[in-house]
This record gives structure tokens, C-alpha cells and sequence, in this order.
């Protein structure tokens, strides 16, 4: 059986990638519906080796497609999506309802369970970049040892802001070779040639939205009694994630075991040897559906801790793959 697909805000950044993903999976595609804004819309974008025609969103008929992804940001989503949820699943991938009891938020390799409940609204949500490439090396190791704390810092490159973000940078680059003044727009400072320890806005508490979403989504998909503290920092890479983790189980482990359980987990890749370049970095899994896992070793300084690196494409697990699996589990598991 073949379905009808929409996507809606088809010309950014995770849209292009929905795009792509779709035809590299192969999925069982009869009509494909590109939407964006009225200033898009009669423009092409190729899919196939045929040229698509986006379509103003606002005045799509939802009826026509069976599920749509929505990529467009949380002001449109509002707007749009529950009117669309009357007639065709909604698959979001803005941050409004990741927190709704009645929503599920769902990595499949992880909860794909949880997917059951979609009927309650006919959405579902896709977890922030950051914690999907976190979940899926986190759950195999936790079903076996029991996670307790987490305390993570993460690397996040300029494309989790969108496309303008990766402008900046690449001009800001240009600018600072030719020893130019810069003067950030998309960023609190210079993004070329430096991180910058804040994403998204602060709570009271000290805390970045995008901490706190880390460890509020976590406990909805993973386990509510994991406690993890993030810092979360944007580096001057264009696209992929990296994140430095430190997790404390409650059970004993040795290194063969995690090596083992992780080079079998669905979606996991373990790069890690002990030399020179033996791991993976943001660069090298750029356009690859793998979570890399690498740096692999014992906490020397307290019982039953691991540290790790973690790398993945947050255009692609971090976002459009994601969305796109979960779109096939439906499917796979006779949900639609």
C-alpha cells in the first residue's frame, strides 16, 4: 500500500531533509505534497528526478494527505496543525507539544510503544535534537543497568538554529579571515572561531530552555526517574551534534558489556578505538543515519559511571529521519 504525504514548511532546512530522507528510505509514497509559505509557493523543488510544485499551506486541503509533517516552527504549528489533525496525522517537529500528557513524543528505536496513544489528538511529537541522539544510545544501556543521573555537555552545530544561522557563520568565517569587523545577528556573539554557551532562552533558574528540554523529555521518553543536568553550547560546525556524557548507573557493568550492547543497538554505530582518530566527529557523520558512539571508558572517579561521545546528523536523526521512522512505524505496526 502506497500513501499520500504532505509536508509543511517544505523549503527549510528539516523540510529538505524530509524530503530527502523520503527517497532514500524508499517509502511507500503516491502523492507527496510540498507546502510553504505564500512567497514559496509555485516554486519546485526536485524529488525523483520530477519536479514537485510547493503549494501555499495555508489553504491546503489536509483531507489529502494521510500524514503530514509539519516543519515549520511552533508559531505556524499552533496555527495550523490541530485544524489539520482533523483529517490527517500530524507528525511536529516543534517544541509545542512535546510535553502534552496526551501527545506522544517518540523515538521508535526507544518508545515506539508509546505511538499507540496518537489517536488521543492524531499528533505526534519529535523530540529536540539533542535528546534523540542521546536516547538512542541511552536505552539499551539502561534496560540492562539502570540509568540514575546523567550530566551531559553538548556541542550543537549552527544548522539546529535553522538556515540563516548557517549563513552567519559561513560569512562570519569569511569575515574574520579578511579581518573584517563582525556584528552577529542570528547569535548573542561571534559564532566564527568560537562557542557560545547558551541556547534558546534562560529560565530563572540559570538553566537554558534548551537544558530544560533535555531533561523534561527525557523523563517522558526514557524513564521519569532519570535525573540529567545539561549544558548546552553552539560551536562553529554547520551541521551534526556532539555531546559529552557522563552517566551513573545503579548496577555494575563492564566494558565488554557496554562495547556489546551498544554495537547491537538498533541505530547505534561504535567507533572507538584508542588511537589517533579512532573516533567519530561531527564532521564525518554529516549525511549518515547512524548515532555514533565513541570515546568509550570507565568514571575512574565514582562506582558504576561511564563517560562517552556521542555524534549524530540533527537534520537527519536530530529531525527528518526521526520523523520520517516514525511515519514507517505506523505503517509497520498497522497503527494507520
Amino acid at each position: 500500500m502506497k500513501y499520500n504525504i504532505a509536508i509543511a514548511g517544505a523549503t527549510g532546512n528539516v523540510g529538505r531533509k524530509i524530503i530527502e530522507v523520503l527517497e532514500r528510505r524508499n517509502f511507500p509514497l503516491d502523492n507527496l505534497y510540498l507546502l510553504a509559505s505564500k512567497k514559496s509557493a509555485g516554486k519546485e523543488i526536485l524529488f525523483k528526478e520530477k519536479k514537485l510544485i510547493i503549494e501555499e499551506l495555508e489553504s491546503f486541503d489536509f483531507s489529502k494527505a494521510t500524514i503530514t509533517f509539519f516543519c515549520c516552527g511552533s508559531v505556524v504549528t499552533k496555527t495550523l496543525a490541530e485544524k489539520a489533525a482533523k483529517y490527517s496525522i500530524i507528525i511536529d517537529n516543534s517544541s509545542l507539544y512535546r510535553m502534552d500528557p496526551d501527545i506522544p513524543l517518540v523515538v521508535p528505536e526507544v518508545n515506539w510503544q508509546d505511538l499507540k496513544d496518537y489517536k488521543k489528538k492524531n499528533i505526534i511529537a519529535n523530540p529536540n535534537c539533542s535528546t534523540m541522539q542521546l536516547v538512542v544510545a541511552l536505552k539499551p544501556l539502561h534496560d540492562l543497568f539502570n540509568i540514575k543521573r546523567i550530566v551531559t555537555s553538548t556541542y550543537q552545530s549552527v544548522s539546529g538554529a535553522g538556515k540563516e544561522p548557517m549563513d552567519e557563520l559561513i560569512e562570519q568565517t569569511k569575515q574574520f579571515l579578511n579581518k573584517e569587523t563582525i556584528h552577529p545577528k542570528k547569535f548573542t556573539k561571534q559564532i566564527a572561531f568560537n562557542v557560545i554557551p547558551h541556547i534558546d532562552v534562560f529560565a530563572d533558574d540559570g538553566y537554558t530552555k534548551e537544558e530544560l528540554k533535555m531533561a523534561n523529555e527525557i523523563k517522558k521518553i526514557l524513564d521519569n526517574k532519570i535525573k540529567l543536568t545539561a549544558t548546552c553550547v553552539r560551536v562553529p560546525v554547520l551541521v551534526s551534534h556532539s555531546e559529552s556524557v557522563n552517566i551513573q548507573f545503579e548496577k555494575s557493568f563492564s566494558l565488554d558489556q557496554i562495547y556489546t550492547t551498544l554495537s547491537a543497538a538498533s541505530g547505534c554505530k561504535v567507533i572507538d578505538e584508542r588511537k589517533d582518530g579512532g573516533y567519530i566527529t561531527p564532521f564525518e557523520a554529516q549525511d549518515k543515519f547512524e548515532t555514533y558512539i565513541s570515546r568509550i571508558r570507565l568514571d575512574n572517579t565514582e562506582k558504576n559511571c561511564l563517560n562517552l561521545w556521542i555524534v549524530s546528523d540533527n537534520l537527519l536523526k536530530g529531525a527528518a529521519l526521526n520523523a520520517v521512522q516514525i511515519a514507517e512505524t505506523l505503517i509497520n505496526k498497522n497503527l494507520i
